[in-house]
């Protein structure tokens, strides 16, 4: 009997640790990224980590993880935090610059994108323009400027995989089949904590409701958006761009289990969907290690008891955000970069107690409706136009 040189264990071990850069390690998505890099067995190492103001937990996954670089894009913050504790070996990057300095360095094959909001597209830019593969966390990449991104990542022949559940979940249920054969893809919404709620009750949430979410652990910015289904109204967007959809080729349903995270149908009428327990170990490890599958942490589905999928068509008036959404997706140009900002600034707002919950999708639509829509921008009009978004929500607020 002939034998390989090497068998299957060996041959995993022979390949060299994938260098990773994650930005915005101290949030969710950072963190659970750490986490499957730490159960790797050394096929992944974390080479450089980026905060913004969060220094002291940097600091400390420093110390545990001992990367080559830690970033901190808030100047004062930085100079303020005592780095005597800093592991030697390890490099100190303050600012913006140090994102680019780690995103482009040849060592790093991959970027995860994870910081939250629009601040996220200079990270996911830098890395395209190094020609990275970036893991992708951060949709308002492509909701800002997905045509730009997506042409620049063509250009530079980089590479993007999807973080989100349910962009990953569409990624690997399409490779059942070509792109050509989809007809349409079905994304899926928890609903969040208010999937239940009439519209005088949604007009009484206080921010302590909106931020318990009944199935994901997440940041306050995107509980918020899941509560409001904004989130679900960015990932059509994300979709729309990510996978070179039209707009009439995504659906949302809502499943409150969170366990089917997105289905695709086929011309045949095939449906396919991908299933796990809501934990975000899984779409990020797959994306660090495609196009192979590993064994890892993330949770696992009991199919020793009973379970129960429901799936429920969305209330598009009660919830007007996904209205938005698909709008956005059909209109394309600056349409993104304005929803965007001006969601961040209504849900900072309702955070601060300066605006109502149910006030975060009319303020988003009138600015929507009333920008100056460019339908091929430029990306400093992109960013021209998200800063405009931001500052016509205070004035929306004041009128």
């Amino acid at each position: 009997m002939i034998r390989s040189p090497l068998s299957p264990v060996c041959a995993h071990m022979a390949r060299p640790a994938t260098n990773i850069a994650i930005l915005g390690s101290t949030g969710s998505i950072g963190r659970n990224t750490l986490e499957v890099i730490e159960v790797s067995g050394g096929a992944l190492r974390a080479v450089a980590l980026s905060a913004h103001r969060n220094v002291a937990l940097l600091a400390e996954q420093a110390r545990r993880v001992r990367p080559r670089w830690i970033v901190v894009t808030d100047a004062a913050a930085a100079r303020d935090h005592d780095w005597s504790g800093l592991p030697a070996g390890v490099d100190l990057l303050v600012g913006p610059e140090g994102i680019a300095r780690v995103t482009s360095d040849a060592d790093v094959d991959i970027v995860v994108s994870a910081i939250v909001g629009s601040a996220g597209l200079d990270g996911t830019w830098c890395a395209l323009e190094a020609g990275k593969t970036v893991a992708l966390a951060n949709k308002e990449s492509l909701v800002v400027a997905g045509p730009l991104v997506m042409d620049l990542a063509h250009r530079r022949q980089a590479q993007i995989l999807p973080v989100d559940s349910e962009h990953s979940a569409v990624f690997q249920a399409m490779q059942a089949g070509h792109r050509g054969e989809v007809r349409r893809v079905i994304l899926t919404a928890s609903g969040g904590p208010f999937r239940t709620y009439t519209t005088e009750q949604l007009a009484r949430v206080s921010v302590a409701e909106a931020l318990a979410h009944p199935t994901w652990e997440m940041g306050p910015k995107i509980t918020i958006d899941s509560a409001t289904l904004m989130n679900k109204a960015l990932e059509i967007v994300e979709a729309r761009w990510l996978f070179g959809l039209r707009s009439d080729q995504i659906e949302v349903v809502l499943h409150p289990q969170s366990i089917v995270h997105s289905m695709v149908e086929f011309v045949d009428g095939s449906v396919l969907a991908q299933l796990s327990p809501p934990d975000m170990k899984l779409p990020i490890q797959y994306a660090l290690t495609w196009p192979r599958r590993t064994p890892g942490v993330a949770a696992k589905l009991d199919w020793g008891r009973a379970v129960e999928l429901r799936f429920e068509p969305p209330d598009f008036e009660r919830f007007g955000a996904l209205k938005l959404g698909l709008e956005v997706a059909r209109q394309g140009g600056t349409a993104g970069a304005v929803l965007n900002g001006a969601n961040e600034a209504a849900v900072a707002a309702f955070l601060d107690g300066r605006l109502a919950f149910h006030d975060i999708v009319p303020a988003c639509r009138d600015i929507l409706e009333n920008h100056p829509f460019d339908p091929s921008p430029s990306l400093d009009r992109v960013l021209e136009l998200d800063r405009w978004a931001r500052q016509e929500v205070l004035r929306w607020m004041r009128a």
